[in-house]
């Protein structure tokens, strides 16, 4: 199962129709009902993040072999060595989102970075042929 390789790229099609569907609605509102405009651009802004996803094509990686587990998204990277994992802790969210942390013997967490993270039930079968304990968390708030 080792090595496990997984990258995310920020341009998404689900994240174009909706953009487009979003962007046809408020140009219908302001034709159609005559809409204020300065009702209509602010949320029109709210797009903005999912627009520079499309145009900007961030990528995020997360590779686990024999000897390392390591990720990249945007600014943050990090390279850690399995002997310096305790085990790795997954918490699923209240929005069915599933946290990737890893734990180091001294008790201190490093988050992946939610874009890095691959689906849990590939990090689990990796984790696990890499000798890596998993604890479950489900539903946690923080942590």
């Amino acid at each position: 199962m080792l090595p496990l390789d997984h990258k995310n790229h920020g341009r998404q099609p689900a994240t174009l129709i909706v953009l487009l569907l979003i962007w046809s609605v408020l140009f219908a509102a302001y034709m159609l009902l005559d809409a204020a405009p300065v009702i209509l651009v602010p949320l029109a802004l709210f797009t903005l993040p999912a627009l520079y996803d499309l145009l900007a094509d961030p990528t995020a990686e997360f590779h686990l072999d024999n000897e390392s587990l390591s990720w990249r998204a945007g600014r943050q990277q990090a390279r850690i060595s399995l002997c310096e994992i305790d085990h790795l802790r997954l918490d699923t969210r209240l929005d069915l989102s599933v946290r990737l942390s890893v734990v180091r013997p001294s008790g201190h967490k490093i988050r992946v970075p939610y874009p890095a993270t691959p689906p849990h039930r590939a990090i689990e079968a990796a984790a696990t042929a890499a000798g890596i304990p998993i604890k479950r968390h489900h539903f946690s708030l923080i942590g």
